[in-house]
């Protein structure tokens, strides 16, 4: 991918810290202002205005002030940070619950209008940000405010029940670590010294209360930050989705009817977990907007983009995947001077979809111990590809994955899933399942405030790609750690070694015949690339694609519970989040079928009982057909 060379800095920087600026309820936000200078003194006239919203400090240097005020406001822009409602110094304690705020668009349209009446700006307003900035974007876009003139969100969910929440039914336990990451500095806790310290003794222990579920109301440390507690318990309890998912400012697609129609860049990565709504979200306003959409999908988790990583976790995709914040501002300063400033500079003559197709490197291992799986930059004219061909390939009970539909009267394969017992997660695509690491005692009562906290984080499942075979420092994990392939409790359907390279881009669905001794249980899928045995891995590389999950009591409605009778045989379909990979000569396309994927996903009882309200656990027997009554198969959108 190319990027252009930003202009050079024009101006210095005066900002005006912590302005409060008035919501239609009479809660004030804090907000920094930063204004283009020349020798000290603010350049007076009007300026385009770049918004970022904010729930982890706007005065975070390596995420607002250094890549955002300093990059743009040099630039001719005034650049505008503001902290959400209830968030450090803004007003409205009490009043954050994650990102289940509803007051935050109407916040976003109230702060837009304000930036618009002001007179250093010049009425267009664009706005930028990274995960939650992403989300204040579009809860913001809802509103439709007349000066909102473009936006850049970036690993931005748009969908609470089916993106960053619950997936399939289930509970993703990386939004139980990300409720800790939250809480650890809420007004609640800055103002209650004594409690913060022992919040910050229990983010050492992240791995040890994932297992202790079911989780009760006042019975974890969530509980000395009420909002966050009650949203959690809104997230965990409420496994059926029902009037408050549909809440605008959780299921944004439900409203997308209201978005303004302005031009937006929408970017993420494979191995973001909010892959399937970046693409959504561009797919959706591509469709109904008249302005300008575009799309930029890379081989990144939720941050490594920004990092400037040719790497996630365990696998390296080669030089072509850096960007870092340096590359990525000169593409958004582009894009904003195109819709902020009128500036024709080739914005408009850009392809619609910039995407990363990994794959294709040979594997061997690079210098800093990754696989190098590699990959290449390629441009299209939407989402999803209309070239890509659905391949149907077919499970079979020896273990294949094959195009021959199954011809016996009977074939099956079970396995016995136990909850205690579950298979763990040795890599995925996670977010803020973050645990601070202990620092050595320093001090008398073992408190060592001079570590910056943000140090000390540390993800408890890897973000990204990696070998999958279980490891000491797993979640779950026992000895004599095997690879998950080897294990009783995991069904692998492999295809023969490829003759020619497959590449596969776009959303995979699993659909599955299958029954249980339980009421009610899980489905798990994961799309494997297999390496063959090579020098650098003997025992070759099982490369983690993607991967999602079915809780089977949802397989007919997400709204409606239907249990099973044990034995019963029933038809459940899982889709897997979008991607694209080239599975190269040599290679295998694989999938795995489990029942558990743990602590990615919460742990299924198999008891039938309520969401979350479980008394006890059982194991269950499971069994997946494969004959010609019930073809169990997966779609793979296959680029021809």
């Amino acid at each position: 991918m190319e990027f252009p060379e930003p202009r050079p800095p024009e101006y210095g920087i005066v900002v005006a810290e912590n302005v409060m600026v008035p919501m239609r309820d009479g809660v004030h936000l804090a907000t920094d202002i930063y204004r283009p200078a020349l020798g000290g003194e603010i350049v007076e006239g009007q300026f385009p205005v770049i918004l970022g919203r904010t729930s982890y400090d706007k005065t975070t240097p390596w995420m607002w002030v250094d890549p955002v005020a300093r990059f743009f406001t040099p630039r001719g822009y005034v650049v505008v940070l503001q902290d959400l409602r209830g968030r450090y110094k803004s007003e409205g304690f009490g009043e954050y619950y994650h990102v289940a705020n509803p007051s935050d668009g109407k916040d976003g349209f109230d702060t837009i209008g304000w930036i618009a009446s002001q007179p250093w700006s010049n009425g267009r307003v664009g706005m930028l940000g990274s995960s939650h900035g992403a989300m204040s974007q579009t809860t913001a876009a809802l509103e439709n405010p007349p000066a909102l003139a473009a936006i850049w969100p970036d690993v931005g969910p748009t969908n609470a029940y089916h993106h960053h929440i619950r997936l399939g039914g289930a509970m993703q336990l990386h939004m139980f670590g990300a409720q800790f990451l939250h809480a650890f500095e809420s007004q609640e806790l800055m103002r209650d010294p004594v409690a913060k310290r022992a919040f910050e003794q229990e983010m050492t222990r992240l791995r040890d209360w994932v297992w202790l579920t079911p989780f009760r109301p006042g019975m974890t440390p969530l509980t000395t930050v009420p909002g966050l507690e009650q949203t959690f318990f809104n997230y965990y309890l409420r496994g059926s989705y029902d009037e408050w998912w549909a809440e605008d400012f959780n299921d944004f697609e439900r409203h997308f009817h209201r978005h303004a129609d302005c031009p937006g860049t929408f970017s993420g990565g494979w191995y973001d977990p909010f892959a399937v709504a970046t693409t959504t979200h561009f797919a959706a306003m591509s469709a109904q907007s008249r302005s300008p959409q575009r799309l930029i999908m890379g081989p990144w988790t939720h941050e490594t983009m920004r990092r400037g990583d040719s790497w996630a976790a365990d696998v390296d995709f080669g030089e072509d995947a850096i960007v870092g914040n340096d590359r990525y501002n000169a593409l958004r300063l582009q894009w904003f001077d195109r819709w902020l400033r009128d500036e024709r500079n080739g914005v408009d003559d850009d392809p619609p979809v910039r995407m990363f197709v990994m794959g294709g490197g040979g594997g061997r291992k690079t210098r800093h111990g990754k696989l190098f799986h590699g990959g290449r930059w390629r441009t299209e004219q939407g989402w999803p590809l209309a070239r890509a061909a659905e391949q149907v390939l077919f499970l079979r009970a020896a273990g294949e994955l094959t195009s021959e539909r199954p011809s016996a009267i009977e074939s099956s394969r079970s396995f016995v899933y136990d909850p205690t017992h579950p298979v763990p997660t040795i890599s995925g695509n996670v977010v803020g399942f973050f645990e601070l690491v202990p620092v050595a005692e320093t001090v008398e009562d073992g408190y060592q405030s001079n570590v910056p906290w943000r140090v000390r984080m540390r993800s408890i499942v890897k973000m990204g790609p990696t070998h999958q075979r279980e490891a000491p420092d797993i979640i779950g994990a026992r000895p004599p750690y095997p690879r998950l392939a080897h294990r009783n409790d995991v069904l692998v359907f492999q295809s023969p070694p490829l003759m020619e390279p497959v590449e596969v881009t776009g959303q995979a669905v699993v659909n599955l015949w299958v029954s249980s001794s339980a009421v009610d249980t899980d489905f798990t899928a994961k799309l494997v690339d297999v390496y063959p045995p090579m020098a650098d891995y003997p025992e070759g590389y099982h490369m983690n694609i993607v991967d999602s999950i079915i809780r089977v009591r949802f397989r007919e409605s997400w709204e409606r519970e239907v249990f099973m009778e044990p034995g019963e045989v029933v038809q459940v379909q899982i889709a897997l989040p979008p991607t694209s990979n080239l599975f190269d000569v040599g290679h295998r396309i694989r999938i795995d079928i489990s029942s558990s994927n743990f602590p990615r996903f919460d742990l299924n009882p198999n008891t039938g009982e309520p969401s979350g309200r479980h008394t006890h656990m059982i194991p269950s027997t499971n069994t997946v057909y494969m004959d010609r009554e019930h073809p169990s198969h997966v779609v793979l959108p296959v680029i021809i």
